[in-house]
């Protein structure tokens, strides 16, 4: 189960039906994308820099906001490239 802290980043999920390693891409993605600083640091500390880095990496481009793309780019060292989405919905 997922803190409650994240709750608000996950407005259109099922939030308690959110595994932490089955739904890693969606945890990932929508931190990144959306959330604050006490939400990255979770995740961070949760998953590991490589972990989080290599998930990110491996997230669809239109899975990215393209403002935060821009700084976790630069933050995390990764170049996600053009594919398809393949999300499991919880």
């Amino acid at each position: 189960m997922l803190p409650i802290l994240l709750k608000p980043l996950f407005w259109s999920y099922d939030f308690k039906s959110l595994d932490p390693e089955k739904h890693r891409q969606i945890i990932v993605g929508q931190i990144l994308n959306y959330g604050t600083k006490e939400a990255t640091d979770w995740l961070f500390s949760h998953y590991g820099r490589d972990t989080v880095s290599q998930t990110a990496s491996n997230l669809p481009l239109g899975a990215w906001n393209k403002k935060s793309l821009s700084m976790w780019k630069l933050v995390l060292g990764i170049n996600p490239q053009k594919r398809s989405i393949k999300f499991t919905q919880p």
